[in-house]
């Protein structure tokens, strides 16, 4: 089965070809660095980081771009109430961003530029789309993009114009002439500190935040590239004005395949810091080893809704010590490598990474992988190769587990380490299980609240029922 991935452009799945033969270039809206990074980021980056890993493995040479926004209205704030510079600000947040992100195996890419790099090439992007009538200069110093001007407008979201005009009210203070425009080079405020300022044709300012990204990843990765990625929540209107502007600039269409991944809910809410369900990548690190963390996240397909939860981290722990244990006391050799060729539907296999793809299991998780990296049939694979090791002992099996679960960035370490190192269940989220499973036999979800006691008990917890509401006894 070669690669195919849903196209959130075309709305389906399509088999990949790239532009240039072997070759992948792949840009991702990376973070605006502010703050510590969340949960939702760390779903965002896991999402690509398994693409990046996939197409390595497939034996594509792959130049992955994943920016930093290093310029923005958030930004300024944060650094004018601490007192210090934005670079001041914005290094240490990169630092702390990488920190936390390799905690949990997500691999740098191949480039990582930043906004404040790049303002020259924003500039003559600006230039380009003033002389095709697609810009112009309001009367407070901002320069729009004229939206109305652009026929292709709303062919990423697949909101027409009318859809977005409902409701619309006109615009007078913010210079615009129509309320859909968006800024591309925002004026500087008086009140604004110097080092958040750039002297342009257009008077000292900033660029606006989408234009950042059409500059960068033209400027990088060339007039078209093969892969644009980020949150489903940048499909509209982030990724909808990038489409704008670089085909507006260029003249062509400028990304192949658009890919995003599903949103972040915790405990079936969207995460957010007033309902107090807001966690950052460094909260959960402090409870759960970045190992199982990322396991719990491959355990969800990258486009479908990704719930959040102790009781699911805990499970995934679980789960994971159960796959350690499998290969634990087997003599395990060498490891899968990232960027080996497999080999695909190739007639002869490409064994560089030491991986035997004609093997029917290696097969099933190549074939899951392909299928728009489909990491939880990826991973029912490595249960079902776990389930032959602890019934025979086969040494090949547990190579194979291990080694296939390397190209998810998965079971590396040494298993009697990893499994050492796991705490037991908490009373904290033994609570947590209980609560879940009181919530899903409220909701008649009777196989889910079982399959939650039988996790419990698999762990040697007891569960009883009683008039006053359910107890636990530890074996």
């Amino acid at each position: 089965m070669t690669l195919r991935l849903f196209n959130t452009l075309t709305g389906q799945a399509e088999e990949f070809v790239p532009i240039v033969p072997g070759q992948v270039r792949m840009y991702v809206c990376g973070m605006t660095i502010y703050d510590l990074c969340h949960m939702g980021h760390a779903r965002m980056m896991m999402a690509f980081d398994v693409v990046y890993r996939w197409l390595q493995v497939l034996g594509y040479d792959v130049t992955y771009v994943r920016n930093i926004t290093d310029i923005e209205d958030k930004i300024i704030r944060r650094a004018v109430e601490r007192g210090i510079t934005i670079r001041q600000l914005t290094d240490e947040m990169i630092a702390a961003m990488r920190e936390d992100i390799g905690a949990i195996g997500i691999e740098p890419p191949t480039h990582e530029p930043r906004a404040t790099e790049y303002v020259p090439q924003m500039l003559s992007m600006i230039a380009t789309l003033q002389d095709k009538g697609l810009a112009y200069q309001a009367d407070n110093g901002d320069v729009n993009y004229a939206v109305r001007k652009f026929d292709g407008y709303g062919k990423l979201s697949g909101k027409s114009l009318d859809d977005l005009r409902a409701g619309e009210r006109v615009a007078v203070a913010d210079g615009k002439t129509d309320p859909l425009d968006f800024v591309l080079w925002k004026s500087a405020k008086p009140s604004e500190p110097d080092d958040a300022k750039w002297d342009s044709a257009y008077g000292a300012g900033r660029p606006g935040w989408h234009i950042e990204c059409s500059a960068m990843s033209c400027a990088v990765l060339g007039e078209r590239f093969d892969i644009h990625g980020g949150g489903m929540d940048l499909q509209f209107p982030h990724h909808e004005n990038e489409i704008a502007q670089s085909e507006g600039a260029l003249g062509h269409p400028f990304v192949n395949y658009w890919l995003h991944n599903g949103f972040l809910n915790v405990d079936g809410e969207k995460m957010s810091k007033s309902l107090g369900n807001f966690f950052t990548i460094r909260d959960v690190l402090k409870h759960f080893d970045g190992e199982t963390l990322r396991f719990f996240m491959l355990r969800t397909h990258y486009r479908s809704p990704f719930n959040f939860s102790d009781a699911h981290l805990e499970d995934a722990r679980s789960a994971l010590r159960r796959l350690y244990t499998a290969f634990g006391s087997t003599p395990v050799a060498g490891l899968a490598v990232a960027g080996q060729a497999i080999a695909g539907d190739q007639e002869q296999p490409v064994d560089a990474s030491g991986i035997d793809w004609t093997d029917p299991r290696a097969a099933a998780f190549r074939d899951a992988m392909n299928d728009d990296f489909n990491t939880p049939g990826a991973l029912a694979v490595l249960f079902e190769l776990a389930t032959e090791v602890n019934k025979t002992g086969s040494v090949k099996a547990a190579n194979l587990l291990r080694d296939l679960g390397g190209t998810l960035g998965v079971l590396q370490q040494d298993p009697q380490a990893f499994l050492q190192a796991g705490a037991a269940l908490t009373p904290e989220a033994i609570q947590g299980f209980i609560d879940a499973r009181a919530q899903a036999k409220k909701d008649r979800n009777f196989a889910e609240s079982d399959r939650l006691r039988d996790h419990l008990a698999a762990n040697g917890i007891t569960l009883k029922d009683g008039p006053q509401g359910t107890t636990w006894v530890k074996a």
